[in-house]
């Protein structure tokens, strides 16, 4: 499970010496908005030195790279792939394009390296974005989708109110599911990480529409991401006692029975079966 995938800027010494210390199941290494254009740089030359840092503990080491130029999105690719990063997060992703573009370079980077291939988490950032996010989503190496509602609202013209982003990021999110791949975010923008009663509330209502996991920019969130889309003990154990009842009705040819009160059916059964699944993946 990538549930908590916490956001460090790739120029920040300071952040990225204890990062691996915040509980995070992932890491992004941020070469892209949290990094100021003189220090671009050398926060990709790091990288060499701070993908392996910051995994040191078994975090998934994700890097975001710049896409605003073609020179430095390639270059910021390259050395994330050099350094052992296992994904790229990929920014303002309107099309499929850029993903193929960016496949092909790695190719021969990854087989010269002898090392598996990266994997791409397209953001989906702006109006066309939304609306190519199937293609995107079936697109080469991706893993994940997320939206990127601060930017989103900025390219519509509107604020990053939970009403403004709901819609947009329930489409990024079904387009996710529909391809098969992981959908992180919450349905509001992310950037008060003060309040956490209603982080706690916005997370609840993520796990319920099955995302899986979010982004955070700040390491006291963490814990909350963790905890919020993990199944609770309680969840675990009426799920394996579903199960177990579903088993023995199918044993005695049944379908459809009553579990504790509750009408149970095919896709009831496999819901538990796939809570059980993530819990253990």
């Amino acid at each position: 499970m990538l549930r908590s995938l916490l956001y460090v800027p790739g120029s920040s010494p300071r952040f990225l010496e204890k990062a691996h210390e915040r509980g995070a199941d992932a890491i992004i290494i941020d070469l892209e908005d949290a990094v100021a254009a003189n220090e671009k740089d050398a926060a990709r030359a790091a990288l060499a030195r701070t993908v392996p840092m910051v995994g040191q503990r078994g975090a998934a080491v994700i890097v975001r790279i710049n896409t605003h130029d073609e020179t430095t999105m390639l270059a910021d690719a390259s050395a994330a792939c050099e350094a052992g990063a296992l994904a790229l997060y990929i920014p303002k992703v309107s099309s499929p394009e850029v993903l193929h573009q960016l496949d092909r370079h790695l190719e021969p980077l990854e087989s010269a390296a002898n090392r598996p291939p990266m994997r791409f988490a397209p953001l989906i950032e702006d109006p066309a974005g939304l609306l190519n996010a199937t293609s995107i989503a079936t697109g080469p190496r991706v893993f994940a989708l997320s939206a990127g509602g601060e930017d989103l609202a900025t390219s519509m013209g509107a604020q990053p109110t939970p009403e403004v982003l709901r819609i947009p990021k329930l489409m990024i999110h079904y387009a996710a599911k529909a391809a098969g791949v992981l959908s992180f975010g919450l349905l509001r923008s992310t950037a008060d990480y003060a309040d956490k009663t209603a982080l706690a509330a916005a997370i609840s209502e993520a796990k319920d529409f099955g995302f899986d996991g979010a982004t955070c920019i700040h390491p006291s969130v963490v814990s909350l991401l963790n905890d919020g889309f993990a199944p609770s003990a309680e969840e675990l154990d009426r799920a394996r006692r579903l199960i177990a009842a579903a088993d023995a009705a199918a044993q005695a040819g049944i379908g459809a029975f009553t579990f504790e009160g509750k009408f149970v059916d095919l896709p009831i059964v496999t819901r538990a079966r796939a809570l059980i699944a993530r819990s253990s993946g």
